[in-house]
């Protein structure tokens, strides 16, 4: 199948402003989000301070069982705050890395090592994961996203509030505690093919 005349000329319209938009955020980064800010580097310590102390305390027994959890956690929570942003209900003034199109820092290191951490202790303590979990979910909606908001490193629009954001974190929770828990049926029912 080909693309239409009218099909490549709606994309290239679509690229070329999309190209504008990533060098109008480069040129905002350099004017409002660089390194001399302090909010970027309040974004930075949540970038690597998560990392560093999950390298010290993740259970090394199980670190691919956490860290796949934590994938998912960061994978499905990367994915709907992308939606988010590109959909404007939710932005980000201030950036570690403006080209990206979310928060890196939160995507990628203060939400899924915060919700591995409470994995980690729930599953070391025979705790019930999913209500920790909503726990969690509740923390960032109710108490962190606000005070993010009054520093202005997180805005909401177009109706997003922080109850629609709670139930992101629902969502992604349970997408992440049920694919985990697949995963880890799978490893203990192998099913063995045999050469023919």
């Amino acid at each position: 199948m080909l693309m239409t005349k009218e099909q490549g000329k709606r994309l290239n319209e679509i690229l070329d402003l999309q190209e504008k938009v990533v060098s109008m955020w480069l040129d905002y980064w350099k004017d409002f989000s660089h390194f001399g800010t302090g909010p970027f580097w309040v974004i930075v310590l949540m970038l690597v301070v998560p990392l560093v102390f999950i390298y010290f305390k993740i259970d090394r027994t199980r670190a691919f069982h956490i860290g796949f959890y934590g994938f998912n956690i960061h994978t499905w929570f990367t994915y709907s705050d992308a939606m988010a942003m590109r959909t404007g209900h939710v932005y980000y003034p201030f950036q570690a890395i403006p080209v990206m199109p979310v928060n890196f820092a939160l995507d990628a290191s203060l939400v899924p090592v915060t919700f591995m951490l409470v994995y980690q202790w729930c599953i070391n303590k025979n705790k019930n994961v999913f209500l920790y979990g909503v726990f969690t979910s509740a923390f960032f909606s109710f108490l962190f996203k606000p005070v993010m908001a009054a520093w202005d490193l997180i805005k909401l629009d177009n109706g997003m509030n922080y109850f629609y954001l709670f139930l992101n974190y629902l969502v992604v929770l349970i997408m992440a505690i049920v694919i985990t828990k697949v995963f880890i049926y799978l490893k203990h029912h192998p099913k063995v093919y045999k050469n023919k």
